[in-house]
């Protein structure tokens, strides 16, 4: 078996990874299908003009995708000045269990050491069980004080993963 290699999304890869993106939360059934986050989780391209988008690939597969936001981006909701934050974080059902997710999350704390930035935070979903799972084998803690009310009656709970020493910016 290949390692899954982490790279930045290619233009022609959008639509794919807008697939992938629905078939993960949309069929998998943590939004609905009818949601307005369903068009945008389905639009790479308009992800890609304010965020990085990455891929993993397994096999010559794309089977992982995440959206990586600076701080001050459209996508990057929660981040502080010093803070990177990571959305939509999607890995496709048959190659669950071989590292995919862990092997992204890993990819993005790199980013944020090697831009000495302070730490990453996110939000995710109490059904998200898989992806807490990896977030907090990788140090990641809950911080509801950073909470994020998305909707009426929907929180949605903040992670948040600080890179120790900080480094100077």
């Amino acid at each position: 078996m290949q390692s899954v290699i982490v790279r930045e999304a290619r233009p022609d890869e959008f639509d794919e990874i807008g697939e992938l993106t629905i078939e993960v939360y949309v069929r998998g059934g943590f939004i609905a299908e009818t949601s307005p986050y369903a068009t945008e989780l389905a639009d790479t391209a308009k992800r890609a003009e304010a965020a990085e988008i990455l891929v993993a690939e397994l096999d010559g597969q794309i089977v992982g995708s995440v959206t990586v936001a600076r701080p001050g981006s459209y996508y990057a909701r929660l981040a502080a000045p010093d803070e990177i934050e990571f959305r939509m974080l999607a890995v496709a059902d048959s190659v669950r269990g071989r590292g995919v997710g862990t092997t992204l999350v890993q990819h993005v704390l790199d980013l944020a050491t090697a831009g000495n930035y302070r730490g990453i935070v996110i939000t995710t979903m109490d059904e998200m069980v898989e992806a807490r799972r990896i977030y907090e084998r990788l140090g990641f803690v809950r911080v509801p004080e950073r909470d994020s009310q998305v909707a009426p009656g929907l929180v949605l709970p903040a992670l948040e993963y600080r890179i120790s020493p900080a480094p100077s910016r």
